[in-house]
C-alpha cells in the first residue's frame, strides 16, 4: 500500500486523521489538497490555526500558483476568532470557530459556487472548534459534515489528540467512516490506518521527524536600546545591600516607575497566569515541554546578549568568573545572588539556595511566594516550568565548560506544598520528562476554573487578585514579556496558542459576566476594568480601543504586531456580547505610540 492511496479520499465518506500536536497533520493535509488540485477535484480548505495568507504561502512554497476558484478556496476560521485582517479575496469567506453556524454557511456558500458534486471539504483542524463549542461540535459533525459527504463529496477532518476529554475522541472517530492516527515510532513519521472504507488496516512508514526545536537567536531588533536603556536605569537604581552581606539589582516595587510611566512597572500575577494557561488548551501534551525549551534557549541567548551590550569592563570581569562556580560553597555565596536578586526583585518569587542539599553538580533551589503558583495552590500538578527553565538556562551561560542544564521541580505549591524546590542538573536529567508531561486536559480545565473563580470574586465581590504577603500582587513587565511575547514570536505553535487563548479567554470571561447578570455594556465596562486594575496598560475607548504601554508589547521592537493574547482576548470578548469583532492597527512594538484596535 502506498501514501498515494491514503491521499484519495473516497466521495460520500468522512475520514478523521487524529494525532499528537506536531506529528504531522497540517503537512498531511496540504499533501491531499495539492494532490487533490493536480488532479482537477474542488477543494473548500477549512483553516482554524493559520490565517489564509500563512496558507496560501504554504501551498506556493510547495508549488501551487494561483489556482483557479472552481478548484481552491479557503474558509478563514482563524483570522476573526484572534481579530486579524482577513483579506478581500473572491476565493475566501470569513468565519469563526466560536460559531459553527458561521463555518456551515461559508462552506454552503462556496458549495453552491463550485455547483458540482466530488468536492473535497478539508478541515485542518477540528480542534479550535471542538474547544470552542464542546457540546455542539457532535451534531455540527452529524447534520453537517456526514451531510456535506453523503451529498457526493468527501471530506476530511483532522483532530488533536489530548486536547480535549479522550470520550469527545472517541465519539467523534465512532461517526467517522475511517480513522488514521499519525504515529511517532523511533522518531519516524507512520500512518496507522486504523479504519478505512477502501484501505485494509495497516502502518505506513512516511519520514524522519525533525523536532521544531527553539529559536536559533534572538533578533537584536526585538530588544531595543530603549530596552535595555530602561532595563540599566532601573537596575542601577535600586542596587542595594541585603542582609548577609550579599548585594542584588532590585527594581522598584513601590513609588516611581522608571519603565512604564503611566501605569507603573508591575502586571498583575493573575492577568499572566490568565495569559498562560488559556493556552494549554490547544496543546497540553506539549505545551509544557515547549515553553521549557523556549525560554531556556531563550534565558540563555538573553544573557549573551545583554553581556554583549554591557560595557567592556563588566564584559571583561564576566571573563574572570572561576569554574569551580557550581560548587555549592560557591552557589550559597555568590553565583545564585546573580538570579536570586533580579528574580526576587521581578516578582517571581523568593529564592532560597539550599546548601546542605546540594553537591557538586546537584543543586536546590527553594522558591516562596512563586508568581506561577498564587492563586493556583493544590491543582494536583507542578506549575513553575517557566521558572525551572530560567535557572537551567543562566546555568548554561555561566558554565564554561559549554554543558547544557536542566532543571525540574521536586515539589510544588500546584501539588499542595508550601513552596517549590527544583532540582538543577547538567546533562540529562530522568525526571525531565515525567515532570513536562505532568499537565493534561482535564488538570488544565482545573486550573482554568480556579482563574474563573477569582474574576468572580474580584467582579462581583471586590477581591484582590494575586496577594503576596511579601511580594505582593504585581510581576515586572519584563517577565511578562520572557513568559509571553519572547516565546510567541520564537514558535509558531506557541504564537497560535496564544491567539485561540486570546479568543477562548475573551470568551469564557464574556460567559461568566452574563451568567453574573450583567448587561452588555456594563458587562464591556467590568472588563475593562479589570484590564487596568491588573495594569495590562492604560485603556481607553471611543471609536476604537487604545491600550498606552500594553505589557504585551511594550520595550519591543521588530516591525511587527505582537499583541497575540490581548488582540484575542477583546476579539473572543466583544464577540460573545455583542457579536463585534476587533483588529489591531497599531502596536507600539512596531513603532507606534500605543497599541490600537479598530472595532468593526
Amino acid at each position: 500500500m502506498s501514501l498515494a492511496e491514503v491521499h484519495e479520499i473516497p466521495n460520500r465518506k468522512m475520514i478523521l486523521f487524529t494525532g499528537l500536536p506536531g506529528s504531522g497533520k497540517s503537512t498531511l493535509c496540504h499533501q491531499i489538497v495539492l494532490n487533490s488540485i493536480a488532479k482537477g477535484r474542488p477543494v473548500i480548505l477549512v483553516i482554524t490555526e493559520r490565517s489564509q495568507y500563512d496558507i496560501a504561502d504554504i501551498l506556493r512554497d510547495k508549488g501551487l500558483s494561483e489556482a483557479p476558484l472552481d478548484l481552491l478556496c479557503f474558509v478563514d476560521a482563524f483570522s476573526e476568532t484572534v481579530g486579524l485582517k482577513i483579506p478581500d479575496r473572491s476565493d475566501t469567506t470569513k468565519a469563526s470557530c466560536e460559531d459553527l453556524n458561521s463555518i456551515s454557511m461559508s462552506i454552503a456558500k462556496f458549495q453552491r459556487k463550485i455547483g458540482k458534486e466530488n468536492i473535497l471539504l478539508a478541515f485542518d483542524s477540528l480542534t479550535s472548534p471542538y474547544l470552542f463549542n464542546r457540546e455542539e461540535i457532535f451534531r455540527f459533525i452529524r447534520l453537517f459534515l456526514l451531510k456535506f459527504a453523503a451529498e457526493g463529496n468527501a471530506v476530511m477532518a483532522f483532530l488533536d489528540e489530548g486536547c480535549g476529554k479522550e470520550e469527545d475522541l472517541v465519539a467523534m472517530r465512532s461517526m467517522a467512516d475511517g480513522i488514521i492516527k499519525l504515529e511517532l515510532e523511533n522518531s519516524t513519521r507512520v500512518l496507522n490506518i486504523v479504519k478505512h472504507p477502501v484501505l485494509k488496516p495497516t502502518k505506513i512508514e512516511v519520514s524522519s521527524l525533525v523536532d521544531e526545536g527553539v529559536p536559533l537567536e534572538i533578533m537584536d531588533t526585538l530588544i531595543t536600546k530603549r530596552y535595555m536603556k530602561l532595563t540599566e536605569r532601573s537596575s542601577k537604581k535600586h542596587y542595594e545591600k541585603r542582609e548577609g552581606g550579599s548585594h542584588s539589582f532590585f527594581w522598584l516595587r513601590d513609588g516611581e516607575s522608571v519603565y512604564r510611566k503611566e501605569v507603573g512597572d508591575y502586571v498583575n500575577l493573575f492577568w499572566a497566569n490568565f495569559s498562560f494557561w488559556s493556552g494549554m488548551l490547544w496543546d497540553p501534551k506539549r505545551f509544557t515541554g515547549m515553553i521549557y525549551n523556549l525560554t531556556k534557549e531563550l534565558t540563555f541567548q538573553g544573557a549573551q546578549l545583554f553581556m554583549n551590550k554591557m560595557p567592556w569592563p563588566l564584559r571583561s570581569l564576566f571573563k574572570m568568573i572561576p569554574r569551580r562556580i557550581f560548587r555549592p560553597k560557591f552557589m550559597q555565596q555568590g553565583f545564585i545572588h546573580i538570579v536570586e536578586g533580579p528574580f526576587e526583585a521581578s516578582g517571581g518569587g523568593i529564592m532560597e539556595y539550599m546548601f546542605e542539599e546540594s553537591k557538586a553538580d546537584e543543586h536546590y533551589v527553594r522558591l516562596f511566594e512563586s508568581s506561577s503558583c498564587w492563586g493556583l495552590e493544590n491543582v494536583g500538578v507542578p506549575l513553575c516550568y517557566y521558572k525551572a527553565a530560567y535557572v537551567a538556562g543562566y546555568m548554561k551561560f555561566f558554565d564554561k565548560a559549554e554543558r547544557d542544564w536542566n532543571a525540574v521541580e521536586t515539589t510544588c505549591m500546584g501539588q499542595g506544598s508550601s513552596f517549590c524546590e527544583f532540582k538543577i542538573a547538567p546533562g540529562e536529567m530522568e525526571e525531565l520528562e515525567d515532570y513536562l508531561t505532568a499537565v493534561d486536559s482535564s488538570k488544565i480545565e482545573i486550573i482554568e476554573n480556579r482563574l474563573m473563580d477569582q474574576v468572580r470574586g474580584f467582579i462581583k465581590e471586590g477581591k484582590p487578585l494575586g496577594e503576596r504577603p511579601t511580594l505582593g500582587s504585581g510581576i515586572h513587565t519584563h517577565e511578562f514579556l520572557w513568559l509571553l511575547t519572547l516565546p510567541a514570536l520564537g514558535n509558531e505553535r506557541y504564537r497560535m496558542a496564544v491567539r485561540m487563548a486570546g479568543a477562548m479567554a475573551g470568551k469564557r470571561l464574556a460567559e461568566k459576566l452574563v451568567n453574573l447578570g450583567f448587561r452588555e455594556d456594563e458587562a464591556i465596562r467590568r472588563m475593562f476594568n479589570l484590564l487596568e486594575y491588573c495594569k495590562v496598560g492604560k485603556v481607553y475607548v471611543d471609536e476604537t480601543i487604545r491600550i498606552i504601554e500594553n505589557c504585551e508589547s511594550y520595550g519591543l521592537e521588530g516591525n511587527k504586531h505582537t499583541c497575540f493574547f490581548t488582540t484575542g482576548f477583546l476579539n473572543g470578548f466583544l464577540s460573545a456580547i455583542k457579536n463585534q469583532h476587533v483588529q489591531e492597527t497599531k502596536c507600539v512594538a512596531a513603532g507606534d505610540p500605543y497599541c490600537e484596535w479598530e472595532i468593526i
